[in-house]
């Protein structure tokens, strides 16, 4: 039975309201003996408390404060513990993303969405891809490309026309985004235990970034990507629209 809940508010002003709203009703804990953590905001406000290592262990019931919260359940102050503990929970892994900048800096990161490189001036990003140390593309022609875990497959990946992934497919979305050579090449589709790596071809001329969710590298040279089974955290949804049902049912919006 899960009644000690620590609330996180996103910065704007419908989000903080309801901070304060709740938190009268319902009291703040402190997140060290919290039951749950109750993020309210949008998708951005669930990532970043996503990301704090204490969330390891407890779980995440978001609700939505921002404006498309694809990951929140619907906003309700009334009947919030029932919800919670009627909740069903779904356990997702992120991504690791070890990048190596132009000035050979690593920087380590976790992307619960994605993680993407894309260009950083006009011309256009040369992108060598690599699977598991094999070359599998010599040269992507792109504004960037990305690899999106399936809780992530909604958001930008789908935006860049990949495919949306079942929770239960165990694959990693690999989306070119906006590709001119080779033109029709639409992505591929790869099982969670593939390593994936980009080598930036030119990146003196043609500099790049890179960002794991809200993370951001500036200027690398290559970037490997693969899934951590070592990190991971539970999500909390209402039962009658559960992450599973909406993965689905985002497929059939037109």
């Amino acid at each position: 039975m899960m009644k000690h809940i620590h609330f996180i508010a996103g910065r704007h002003e419908a989000a903080q309201n309801a901070l304060a709203e709740l938190s009268k009703r319902y009291g703040q804990s402190n997140i060290e003996k919290a039951d749950v953590i109750v993020p309210l905001g949008g998708d951005g406000t669930l990532l970043e408390t996503l990301n704090k290592d204490i969330t390891q262990n407890i779980p995440v019931f978001g609700m939505n404060k921002g404006s498309v919260g694809f990951l929140m359940n619907a906003y309700r102050v009334e009947g919030l513990l029932e919800r919670i503990n009627k909740a069903e929970s779904y356990e997702i892994h992120p991504l690791r993303m070890r990048a190596t900048t132009s000035e050979g800096k690593i920087v380590e990161s976790v992307a619960f969405n994605e993680v993407a490189i894309f260009r950083s001036t006009r011309q256009a990003a040369k992108i060598s891809i690599y699977v598991d140390g094999h070359l599998r593309m010599a040269e992507l022609i792109a504004d960037g490309v990305m690899v999106a875990s399936p809780a992530g497959s909604t958001a930008y990946n789908f935006s860049a026309h990949g495919p949306i992934l079942p929770l239960s497919a165990n694959l990693l979305a690999l989306t070119p985004i906006s590709p001119f050579r080779p033109r029709r090449w639409r992505g591929a589709l790869l099982p969670q235990h593939h390593e994936i790596r980009f080598k930036v071809n030119d990146p003196e001329n043609r500099p790049v970034n890179a960002n794991a969710d809200s993370i951001e590298v500036r200027n690398v040279e290559e970037v490997t990507i693969w899934q951590s089974k070592r990190i991971q955290r539970h999500l909390l949804f209402d039962p009658e629209q559960n992450l599973e049902e909406r993965i689905i049912s985002e497929q059939f919006i037109i």
